[in-house]
Parts: structure tokens; C-alpha cells; sequence
């Protein structure tokens, strides 16, 4: 198989860190983050390069970061939650195992407080949230293969979710034990 075993989009906070870490674990896999990659190849913090270098210069840094890890990465790959604005990039995705795990706007402000160290949430953190899901919903749903919802629901049943949306019980995993197969109760 060439790319990523799985892709995971969504808005920020929804926990596709949390969850893509969970499923690196549970399928054995590696797991990737291109915001963290951003992160230590610029030595700063996001907010940082947001408010010292503009949006502009950070989706530049983004679009590389996800095409590297798409290219080199063969386990699980975390999306920052404005990559797909790139149509370059939601061209890249087309055919990966992409899952957008969506979430509403009470869940969000439960999860994050939307606070300021999310810098396009940093005036009126709801609305600017509710605005940005409109704009970039259906580019999620564009991408993905699978929608997994994760309002009140732990990562653990999110990851779990996510493997039964993709078909990826242990037979689809080389090297994964078939006779631990995960249980059917967690519907995505």
C-alpha cells in the first residue's frame, strides 16, 4: 500500500491528535501530526507564526508539511484543521483513507473554551468558529471517505469508530492478531 493508512481532518479541537494517536497505537502503526511537524521544524509555536509571519506564510509551511507526511508516511496522518483550504492539497487527499471527525459548536466550546492560543479564534471565539465550519465543511465532507462524529464521545470509541468506518479490522492490518478482532458496539 502506497500513503497513509489513515488521514484524519477536522476542525481544530475535535481530537484528531488524540484519536490519531490512539489508532497508531491500536494498529500498530506510526503516527504523524503535520502541525507538530510545522512546529519543530520552525522552532515556535502556531499562534507565533500567525500573528509574526500572517496566515499566508503559516498555510505555505502547512501545504509542504502535508505533502511530505502524505508522501512519506505510511501509518496515521493528522491534518491541521485548515489544511484542506489548499485545493492542492484536497487533491492530494483524493483516494487516501480520509476521515473528517466533525463536531458542533456546544462540543467545541466544551473541549477548547476557544481560546486564544487558537489564533483565527482570537475575536469572538463561537461566532468565528461557527463561521469557520461553514466555510469549510463541505471541504471536509469533500475529502473524506468517512464522516465519524465526536460530540460526547471518549477518543477511545471515536478510534474505534474510525477503524470500523474504514474497514480496518485486524485481517485489513499486516500483522495484527485476527482473533482480537474489536467489538461491534461503537457505531460510527
Amino acid at each position: 500500500m502506497s500513503g497513509p493508512l489513515i488521514v484524519l481532518v477536522g476542525p481544530m479541537g475535535v481530537g484528531k491528535t488524540t484519536v490519531g494517536a490512539l489508532l497508531a497505537e491500536r494498529l500498530d502503526a506510526g503516527y504523524r501530526d503535520t502541525d507538530a511537524d510545522i512546529v519543530a521544524a520552525e522552532g515556535r509555536e502556531i499562534s507565533d507564526i500567525f500573528f509574526e509571519d500572517g496566515e499566508e506564510h503559516f498555510r505555505e509551511l502547512e501545504r509542504a508539511a502535508v505533502r511530505s507526511a502524505l508522501a512519506e508516511h505510511p501509518g496515521v496522518v493528522a491534518l491541521g484543521g485548515g489544511a484542506i483550504l489548499d485545493k492542492d492539497t484536497r487533491e492530494l487527499l483524493a483516494g487516501l483513507p480520509v476521515v473528517y471527525l466533525s463536531m458542533e459548536a456546544n462540543e467545541a466550546v466544551r473541549r477548547t473554551g476557544l481560546g486564544l492560543a487558537r489564533p483565527l479564534l482570537a475575536i469572538n471565539p463561537r461566532q468565528q468558529w461557527k463561521q469557520l465550519m461553514e466555510e469549510r465543511r463541505a471541504l471536509y465532507t469533500e475529502v473524506a471517505r468517512a464522516v465519524v462524529p465526536t460530540d460526547e464521545r471518549a477518543p477511545e470509541v471515536v478510534a474505534e469508530a474510525v477503524i470500523e468506518a474504514l474497514g480496518l479490522g485486524p485481517a485489513a492490518v499486516p500483522g495484527a492478531d485476527p482473533s482480537a478482532t474489536p467489538g461491534k458496539e461503537n457505531q460510527a
